[in-house]
């Protein structure tokens, strides 16, 4: 998709903690329900919840869009030991919390890296404490997103979808995972707004999300699309420094 957003105001928001709910029990999957709208109702923090009824449902096309998800153990397609040993495959930041009746199970989540385990029946104080541990997580890890106001309204943009920002004249082109979209602007300036998000930049022309380079070939940058980015000679040194700098642990 190419869009082309023509006003220059935008700003920083914290966006919707996006929740996954796998329960095959309906009564026991309303009672998390219940609880995630009334951490909402009492905290203020905004939840996008998706419901599986199996394990077998959330596997079959999982894409690691989620921040946090909430796994029953015992299902009757695929479990949810076995569920998540097959999203660790393909996400390695999900936050896992098993809710399940059998604890016995308990040793077997330190392989999929399982934050904690919530025994049924499912007690509210105990769900909101590791709620409440598992957004704080997510928000120390997580990825703002940046709202731009455009003539036909507001346009929010997960900062962890732009691969990268080019300047062209006096328009910011920003590669997305989902395509391209305009906006007016300079790339000094969104490299001052986005310099302790991890972007850097590369070169004159382009502003890097250092979490999409995947490595350095001489001059260019590799990113996550297999795009290669210029890299300039005076540059190069700092752009490897900031990039050593997030690969150890600076994220």
């Amino acid at each position: 998709m190419d869009g082309s957003l023509n006003g220059e105001t935008w700003r920083f928001i914290v966006r919707n903690i996006r929740i996954g709910v796998v329960e095959d029990d309906p009564a026991s999957c309303q009672l998390v329900l219940d609880y995630l709208n009334r951490y909402q109702s009492e905290t203020g923090e905004q939840f996008t919840v998706s419901v599986f009824d199996d394990g077998a449902r959330i596997v079959e096309k999982y894409a690691p869009v989620y921040d946090i998800l909430l796994l029953d153990i015992e299902m009757k397609e695929i479990d949810g030991m076995a569920a998540a040993r097959r999203i660790r495959e393909r996400d390695d930041n999900v936050v896992i919390i098993f809710i399940t009746a059998a604890p016995q199970y308990a040793i077997s989540g330190y392989e999929v890296r399982a934050l904690s385990y919530l025994l049924k029946p499912l007690p509210w104080f105990a769900f909101s404490q590791e709620l409440k541990k598992s957004i704080d997580m997510v928000r120390r890890n997580g990825d703002d997103s940046m709202l731009i106001e455009t003539g036909k309204g507001q346009m929010r943009m997960n900062l962890t979808d732009i691969l990268y920002l080019e300047s062209i004249r006096h328009t910011i082109v920003i590669h997305t995972l989902d395509g391209k979209y305009s906006i007016n602007g300079t790339l000094k300036d969104m490299e001052a707004k986005l310099a302790d998000r991890h972007f850097f930049r590369s070169n004159s022309c382009y502003l890097v999300n250092l979490k999409h380079v995947t490595g350095v070939a001489d001059q260019d940058c590799i990113m996550s699309d297999d795009e290669r980015l210029r890299v300039s000679r005076p540059r190069k040194k700092a752009f490897l420094a900031a990039l050593a700098d997030y690969m150890g642990g600076g994220r």
